[in-house]
C-alpha cells in the first residue's frame, strides 16, 4: 500500500524527478492510517508493506499510526521524505519520524550542492530568489520555470550565505570587482 502527501504530481500521486507517476492514498490531515489500513485488510485486500512518500507533511498522529501499523498489525512500514524544510527547521511529521523510527537511513544517493559538496539544506526560491520566510509547506518543484515556487539542495555554508547556483552563476559573470578584506 502506497501513501503521499502533497506529491509534485498532484492528489493521490506518487512521482518521481525521473517522470515515474505511480497512484497512492493522498495522506491528507483527515486520514487515519491505521484505520485505513485495517479496512483494507477487513475486506479481504492483501496488503504486504506500506510505503509513505512526502512522510514529512504527515502529522505527528498520522506518525504515530504508522508505528501502530508497524506494531500491531506486523507490517514493515518504509517512510520517505526530508527532514528540515528550506528555513532548516524540522518538518512535524519528520521530527516524529525520527522520535519513533525503528532505523534511520540515509538514501546512498547522495544529493550534492551546485560546488560539490554535500546537500544538506533545502533552499526555497521564488522567482529565482532565495526566500527564508513563508509558510512551511509550499509544494514546488525542482523543474521549475523563474515565475514559480523552487527547491535546490544546498550545503550548509551556501545555504546560510543565500547561494544558490543561479546566484553563483550570476556573480561569477558579474563585472564588478568582489571587495577583499587583508586579515
Amino acid at each position: 500500500m502506497i501513501f503521499t502527501r502533497d506529491d509534485r504530481a498532484g492528489e493521490g500521486k506518487l512521482s518521481s524527478r525521473l517522470g515515474l507517476v505511480t497512484d497512492a492514498v493522498e495522506a491528507g490531515p483527515g486520514l487515519e492510517l491505521y484505520g485505513y489500513v485495517v479496512e483494507q485488510l477487513s475486506r479481504g485486500g492483501r496488503v504486504d508493506y506500506v510505503i509513505v512518500d512526502e512522510a514529512q507533511f504527515l502529522l505527528s498522529g498520522q506518525i504515530d499510526q504508522l508505528a501502530r501499523i508497524v506494531d500491531d498489525l506486523e507490517l514493515d512500514v518504509f517512510a520517505f521524505g526530508i527532514t528540515t524544510d528550506f528555513r532548516t527547521r524540522l518538518f512535524p511529521g519528520s521530527q516524529r519520524l525520527i522520535e519513533l523510527a525503528d532505523r534511520l537511513e540515509t538514501l546512498q544517493v547522495e544529493a550534492m550542492c551546485w560546488c560539490g559538496a554535500r546537500a544538506t539544506h533545502n533552499a526555497r526560491t521564488v522567482d529565482g530568489e532565495m526566500v527564508v520566510e513563508g509558510e512551511q509547506v509550499v509544494v514546488g518543484d525542482v523543474a521549475k520555470s523563474a515565475a514559480e515556487v523552487g527547491y535546490e539542495v544546498l550545503c550548509r555554508r551556501h545555504h546560510r550565505r543565500r547561494m544558490t547556483s543561479a546566484a553563483a552563476r550570476a556573480a561569477a559573470l558579474s563585472p564588478d570587482v568582489l571587495p577583499v578584506t587583508a586579515t
